[in-house]
């Protein structure tokens, strides 16, 4: 098939449109042999030149200047089988030999310097200026570290020439120097164009993004190193020539307290361990890992199991000796052949470097639960002095739990070892031994219910009230923990009047507890040295069952919203209003501030926002007063969700921060921190405080990882792709919804969930022009969604992939796709995005056959057309004068593709006319049909004067309606075509 010059350009050029790799490779080295048969040596000269390009970009230096070396000669010997192009590649890609010999420390440094001579000479013979060869003597220096400065003073104070490297690249090594001599601040600087994406290439930013990582760490700017590993990694995953800058990515990981992220990255990357064609960026790779692995081992991971070369299991020991052996070997080999120390001392200092940050930076992805060592996210320590002294650390643990402060959980844990050591004497001093007993089952039968474990949390609220009734003798303590136990129905969502049969409790349980709090308070009993001892007294314990009331009640109430009965109301004010005015009596009104937030939650539920507000800011005056602060966090978090829901953001986000805040100083452990991090992230998001929402958003995913609430923290991560992609930062979002899409990751998320992730991902991706895998994502979505029972999203994914796969350039696939859209639209109509795809197909088969692909594309418009005519005039979501322009207008474009100018521009007056009939809603895509049309007739039928008075009607119409930034296109396009002469 290969047989003549013609067959095998076309192989070339179908090769150049393959991804690198090793597919396009070997098919490069294939194309060389079969380029070799031919007398004329041109069709070699290209295979050669796109060899050379597939192993520069695959990391196979080693053999791209053996395949420069035969370019060469043929340059010598047979010039004229060269373009203008080819002959300037051939000067271009003596900087990538230069390059490729340093990457290989077999090759002496004399024949490194041997081969920039040769590039100086050939540059002068032809015309050249020596600023690219001062540039590549300054990557040799810098590399041996040997006269760098006074090489990177001849190369920067050169200007640039027209074979000079591109701008981002050079400002790349630039701030690399600076980076060496250790300004980075001076470094990140001069980063700044390529970084802020000012300036880029083919590599560029994502090389200079994965090197910038730990200056920006070490300097503070933690959003913008996020950023550039979720945007630098993406495009680095798996690529041979890439392997330095995974390297750079793995030790970011390890540094940022990342290692589960890091060994997952390691997971993705294993082939990289075999890529010997390219030595120094294999040891910039190996040392990237070996510095990951140190920190797992020195944490107590060493027998975590790792992914490293294929062919045996790896721990994280085993593969981090051998991994350092292989790369202090390769800096030898490197310092060896330089004459320096360079190599090896940048690698020392980059393995002895340790941790940047306390605990992880919250990167926003998902990673995979089996990768991540158990205590790689430490956790904060208490603020807390726990005493030593045991009969010290009861007394406080006591103190605190009497003062509703949420800090003696801290306390009771430590109590719980102390007492189950085999050592441990009870201390009479403390009370009955049964108390102390019987608090800490209480203290478990709490933690089980912050977990819901509802019957076991009951199991030790049961003992706990026998072990106070029987053998401790604090019957106000028996009481309160009934009390408790008799709203677990309320909290477990099954509080209702029973018969008497189900033993489940109810109202009668806690009317129980009632009636025995009301015998002891008229027997006038007291618990027994409890106040001594620094416990709650009859007082707190009796308005602890009225508010165990309170909260069975409000828990009726939001059961029945929306709609309240009168009997359920009454009773909710009933038992609300006896906690206020029995605090009130006992001149305890802060026991109350936890029914005012029942009060606010049912008064914001129906319709009350403002009365919720007022509530809770009482409540926090009341704990400011009595000096209470430790109970505000929970108010303030409530009054934050309320004042997001009245649209005001940043009033909520000042009462989210308060009460993040308090929660870690007064050492909440219960507080539900990720949900507090996700309502702060919406809030910021709403005050326009994007790059806050981002790092609140991620805080509050890495938090729901270690809940284990893969709903919640998909759910987050799928808001902060949509903050990242309303942010400009589209990339960024896209690796934060790849995360969701593995196999292990969507597993535990709910199916409509995880395909609302997938249809953001696969927009996500064609917002990228990534289209292959923007389709890939669309047919999985459409697969997924075809089972559902309303078959309208079947219809629109339908519609989605098929103009995915269009674009991506499977035209077989995309006509099936087209066809199951269409036949799902007859089952579940979704006129409006059918109506879209045919337009889209429309242009898309003229723009990729030109006017040979007229017909076809004119047959999807009669499709929109005839469709238009089946939907009924007053369908909500299909705005016939819209669809009519919208039709008209993609059909003048076409016609006016393929040369057919006087229809074009009937067509588009049609449109014209059909946008009129949408009023105001219709001006702005009526001016944009004036536009094109004016276009046509100027450009196409040769009318410039015509055009202008088109545009000058149109300029007075959008200025009338508003649209001064259409009217300001349309003027300056009148303006040009004033300026033409007639014919």
């Amino acid at each position: 098939m290969l047989e003549t010059p013609e067959a095998v350009f076309e192989a070339l050029r179908e090769n150049n449109e393959r991804p690198y790799g090793l597919h396009r490779t070997v098919t490069a080295e294939e194309l060389v042999d079969a380029a070799e048969q031919f007398e004329e040596p041109d069709v070699l000269v290209t295979a050669l030149l796109e060899l050379m390009s597939a192993y520069e970009y695959t990391g196979e230096h080693r053999k791209s200047p053996v395949v420069f070396a035969r370019v060469l000669k043929l340059r010598d010997s047979k010039p004229g089988a060269f373009s203008e192009r080819e002959a300037r590649q051939v000067l271009w890609r003596f900087k990538w030999v230069t390059t490729s010999l340093l990457q290989v420390p077999d090759i002496s440094l004399t024949a490194i310097r041997g081969w920039t001579d040769q590039m100086r000479d050939r540059y002068r013979d032809a015309g050249h200026g020596m600023q690219p060869v001062a540039a590549m003597r300054h990557r040799v220096a810098a590399h041996t570290g040997s006269d760098h400065l006074a090489a990177y003073d001849l190369w920067v104070t050169r200007p640039r020439e027209e074979l000079s490297d591109c701008e981002a690249c050079e400002t790349r090594h630039r701030a690399l120097h600076h980076l060496r001599s250790g300004d980075e601040q001076r470094a990140l600087d001069i980063w700044r164009p390529v970084l802020s994406g000012g300036q880029g290439c083919s590599e560029e930013p994502y090389v200079s993004q994965a090197h910038a990582l730990l200056p920006l760490l070490r300097l503070g700017r933690t959003d913008e190193a996020r950023s550039h590993h979720l945007v630098g990694y993406r495009f680095a995953r798996g690529k041979a020539g890439m392997a330095e800058e995974v390297g750079l990515h793995l030790e970011f990981c390890a540094l940022s307290r990342n290692e589960g992220r890091g060994l997952e990255i390691l997971a993705e990357n294993r082939t990289l361990f075999d890529a010997t064609g390219a030595p120094f960026s294999l040891l910039g790779f190996l040392t990237g890992v070996q510095v990951l692995l140190s920190r797992l081992v020195e944490d107590g991971y060493a027998t975590t199991a790792v992914a490293g070369p294929l062919g045996r299991n790896w721990t994280a020991e085993t593969l981090l000796a051998h991994v350092s052996g292989e790369a202090d070997a390769l800096a030898a080999a490197f310092d060896a052949r330089n004459g320096t120390t360079a190599v090896g001392d940048r690698r020392r200092l980059r393995t002895a470097h340790p941790p940047l940050l306390a605990e992880p930076l919250p990167l926003g992805l998902r990673t995979s639960t089996a990768a991540v060592p158990a205590a790689s996210a430490p956790a904060p320590a208490a603020s807390r002095d726990i005493p030593e002294d045991f009969a010290t650390l009861v007394t406080q643990a006591r103190q605190l739990a009497a003062d509703g402060h949420p800090g003696d959980t801290v306390l009771w844990e430590r109590i719980a070892e102390r007492v189950a050591a085999d050592d441990h004497v009870h201390d009479p001093e403390l009370g009955p031994e049964a108390r102390l007993r019987a608090e800490l089952a209480e203290q478990r039968a709490f933690a089980a219910y912050e977990e819901e474990r509802w019957a076991d949390g009951n199991a030790a609220m049961a003992e706990a009230a026998e072990l106070f009734e029987r053998d401790a003798g604090l019957p106000w303590h028996a009481v309160a923990a009934r009390a408790r136990m008799a709203t677990v129905a309320w909290r477990s969502g099954q509080g209702t009047d029973r018969p008497a049969t189900d033993s489940s409790p109810s109202w009668s349980d806690l009317d129980a507890a009632l009636r025995d709090a009301e015998e002891l308070l008229a027997a006038g009993t007291a618990d027994a040295g409890a106040a001594e001892a620094g416990a709650a007294g009859a007082p707190e314990k009796y308005l602890t069952v009225l508010q165990c009331r309170a909260f069975a009640a409000h828990s009726e109430a939001a059961a029945e919203l929306p709609d309240l009965s009168t009997a359920t109301r009454e009773r909710f004010e009933s038992l609300t209003g006896a906690v206020l005015s029995e605090a009130a009596r006992l001149e305890t009104p802060h026991q109350a501030v936890g029914v005012r937030m029942y009060t606010a939650d049912i008064a914001v539920r129906t319709g009350s926002p403002d009365e919720a507000v007022a509530e809770l800011r009482t409540a926090l005056d009341i704990l400011e007063a009595n000096g209470r602060p430790w109970r505000a966090p929970r108010l303030e978090a409530q009054l934050g969700q309320i004042l997001l829901q009245q649209d005001k953001p940043e009033e909520a986000v000042a009462s989210l921060q308060q009460a993040l805040a308090g929660a870690t100083r007064f050492e909440d452990t219960s507080f539900p921190v990720a949900r507090t991090y996700m309502l702060l992230g919406h809030a910021s998001s709403h005050a326009g405080d994007l790059p806050g929402a981002v790092r609140y958003l991620s805080e509050a995913a890495s938090r729901f990882d270690r809940e284990a609430d893969d709903n919640a923290a998909a759910e987050t991560r799928l808001q902060l792709a949509d903050v990242l992609g309303r942010s400009g930062r589209e990339a960024d979002a896209v690796a934060i919804l790849e995360s969701l899409v593995l196999d292990d990751a969507s597993a535990a998320v709910d199916e409509r969930l995880l395909a609302q992730i997938r249809l953001s991902l696969a927009r996500g991706l064609r917002d990228l022009e990534e289209h292959r895998a923007s389709a890939e994502q669309f047919l999985r979505l459409a697969d997924t969604v075809a089972a559902w029972e309303e078959q309208g999203t079947h219809t629109l994914v339908a519609c989605e992939a098929a103009v995915a796969l269009a674009r991506a350039d499977r035209w077989d696939a995309a006509r099936a796709a087209y066809e199951r859209a269409v036949v799902s639209h007859r089952k579940s109509p979704n006129p409006s995005r059918v109506a879209d795809m045919m337009r889209e197909f429309a242009a898309l088969t003229m723009a990729s056959e030109g006017a040979d692909g007229l017909d076809a594309a004119l047959g999807h418009l009669t499709e929109a057309d005839e469709l238009r005519a089946c939907v009924d005039e007053e369908a909500d979501d299909f705005v016939h004068w819209y669809q009519a322009g919208a039709t008209h207008y993609r059909r003048a474009r076409t016609l006016a593709g393929a040369e057919r100018f006087a229809d074009a521009l009937a067509e588009m007056e049609r449109a014209v006319s059909a946008y009129e009939e949408g009023g105001p809603r219709g001006e702005t895509p009526r001016a944009e049909a004036v536009r094109v049309a004016a276009l046509i007739e100027a450009n196409g039928l040769r009318s410039p004067q015509a055009a202008t008075a088109r545009l000058d009607a149109a300029v007075s119409r959008c200025e009338a309606a508003g649209l001064q930034q259409a009217a300001k296109v349309l003027a300056n396009l009148r303006d040009e075509f004033a300026s033409r002469r007639p014919g």
